[in-house]
């Protein structure tokens, strides 16, 4: 899924990422404000708290005893106040973005099906819409906000480090940068490789999972079950290599970064003795100086922790920007004009999969008028099936033309060719919903009279009744509850409710039998006098409804 050629920089990925957070600036102000406060907060608990250690000592502190101890509990209450309101609007911005995230995944998807999703990994495509997202609230409610945060405040400190004296304002802004930027852009380049191979793998074990549990049956008729889990212990092992590379530079990054503070503080420590022994400053400032430098590294630190994440963060966004970037195979049309549907015109088509050098259809030539019943015959994989795609526009064509009413099929609106056609395939696929609610998919304000004529006329209203929850019994997951028959006539009941134009009927009566065969056929031609019918189907007795028979041999279309 991921394109070494597109893989994009660590900040480019970042800027992408912000630029989503434009509709939730004021709350970010709002956060970054009482997250610096906060941690100022913080600090002036820990440096009077200093302070008032030297004033029971006898050095000259320059505050009073009583005074160090109000402000510390004053600093108290503030900083418990402004930490929960720092998180409560971090993760408010987190939720908000994920919502928003989820809607572009989806609305990227759909626009990618059915040509280019297809050839996904659906294992993969689940990773990326639950876990990457997901992960990417670390980013916007752990990352952004204390980035700004630790400038803000280590610019602060550096100030008031700098007021003590120079030196001491040097020091801090130099491990400031060291602990805050260095050290996590070296840690992103050094693991963004390891990051982005985890998330793949961890995709791949998602798809292997899911093919497990889908075939499940076949696995256990077949004896596979011991070589399937050995299968998925060695996926789990390959992931758990990739996950000891991450925790290892982790673990040196986390050593590197305590160093550092350490250097800091024994760097501060000694310039500080030297500009005392030298009568620059006094006692009491180098005591201050020294504990409001230790204290201040909490937002700096927290910035080198962040790096671990972002390599899990920056491997997220940039799966999910693959999918975001992806071009369409097949590029939507924007309007709500309706179609006549009058007339289709094939002219010299010919088509062949993305990566295929194989040309599938060759020279096609087909005009089909309103009212016409057509069926197309021919072998399996000569495609029957593609033709019907193209002509639904799933695929564009590269050579030829497809027209309908006399306009170009991608000139016309998307949602119009939706509404004027319906089709009905081997396999109806059913959501873990009612049947009711399955079928409403055709035509979401039907009523219930309007689902039960369509359902008699599909010959499975009666089975329906049977059912102790009758329309409102749920079908299961990809409608597991019911049989392959049962699922094509709730697929047909479908398209009756959807009352296209153009019916189109790719192998519809495959999994019946011959009385229901029988019964479904009559509904069809008694429902579609004044429709198009283009049928697909390996049985004659399925085309006898058909007035006009076209086969498919030799990659092209030959007319009986």
């Amino acid at each position: 899924m991921n394109n070494e050629k597109n893989r994009l920089s660590g900040g480019k990925i970042m800027f992408r990422l912000i630029k989503i957070l434009k509709p939730l600036v004021p709350v970010m102000m709002i956060t970054i404000s009482f997250g610096v406060l906060g941690f100022l907060a913080a600090i002036a608990i820990t440096t009077f708290g200093a302070i008032a250690i030297g004033d029971i000592m006898g050095i000259n502190m320059g505050y009073a005893l009583n005074t160090t101890v109000k402000v510390i509990i004053i600093c108290g209450i503030i900083r418990g106040i402004l930490r929960y309101i720092e998180q409560y609007s971090g993760h408010y911005i987190a939720f908000k973005i994920l919502a928003i995230l989820r809607d572009k995944i989806f609305k990227a998807l759909r626009k990618l099906a059915p040509a280019k999703l297809e050839s996904k990994e659906k294992g993969n495509l689940i990773s990326v819409i639950t876990s990457d997202i997901e992960l990417l609230e670390v980013f916007y409610a752990h990352t952004i906000a204390p980035i700004a945060i630790a400038i803000l405040t280590s610019s602060i400190i550096a100030l008031v480090l700098y007021s003590i004296n120079s030196y001491f304002g040097i020091i801090g802004l130099v491990f400031y940068v060291i602990v805050g930027y260095i050290i996590p852009v070296l840690s992103s380049k050094l693991g963004s490789e390891a990051g982005v191979a985890y998330r793949n793998e961890f995709g791949k074990t998602n798809s292997f999972l899911l093919d497990s549990l889908r075939g499940i049956k076949e696995i256990l008729l077949f004896g596979q079950g011991n070589n399937r889990l050995n299968s998925i212990n060695r996926n789990s092992e390959k992931l758990n290599e990739k996950m000891k590379v991450i925790k290892g530079h982790e673990g040196l990054i986390r050593a590197l970064t305590d160093i550092t503070i350490m250097i800091a503080i024994l760097t501060t420590l000694y310039m500080g003795t030297v500009l005392y022994k030298s009568g620059t400053i006094n006692l009491g400032q180098l005591i201050v100086a020294l504990v409001l430098l230790a204290s201040s590294f909490g937002p700096t630190v927290a910035l080198s922790n962040l790096s671990n994440n972002l390599m899990h963060t920056f491997a997220c966004a940039q799966r999910l920007f693959d999918i975001l970037d992806e071009v369409p195979a097949v590029e939507e049309v924007a309007g709500d004009a309706e179609l006549e549907m009058c007339s289709t015109d094939i002219n010299d088509l010919e088509f062949k999969y993305a990566g295929r050098d194989e040309v599938l259809l060759k020279d096609v030539n087909l005009k089909i008028n309103k009212g016409d019943k057509v069926a197309i015959i021919g072998e399996s994989g000569c495609g029957k099936s593609t033709l019907l795609k193209l002509m639904m526009r799933f695929w564009d064509v590269k050579k030829g033309t497809i027209e309908i009413d006399d306009k170009n099929i991608k000139t016309i609106p998307t949602k119009g060719l939706r509404k004027a056609q319906s089709l009905v395939s081997q396999e109806t696929f059913l959501f873990n919903d009612t049947i009711e609610n399955n079928l409403k998919i055709g035509k979401k304000d039907a009523s219930r009279e309007e689902v039960v004529n369509a359902c008699k006329k599909a010959s499975i209203h009666d089975f329906i009744e049977t059912l102790p929850n009758g329309y409102e019994t749920n079908v299961g997951e990809i409608g597991s509850n019911l049989s392959s028959g049962e699922k094509q006539r709730l697929g047909i009941a479908r398209a009756f409710l959807h009352n296209p134009q153009v019916l189109i009927l790719d192998e519809p009566t495959s999994n019946l039998d011959t009385l229901n065969e029988a019964q479904i056929l009559k509904s069809i031609k008694e429902e579609s006098q004044d429709k198009t019918v283009i049928m697909v189907s390996h049985r004659k007795s399925s085309t006898s409804i058909c007035d006009k028979k076209v086969y498919v041999k030799n990659n092209t279309l030959k007319f009986s």
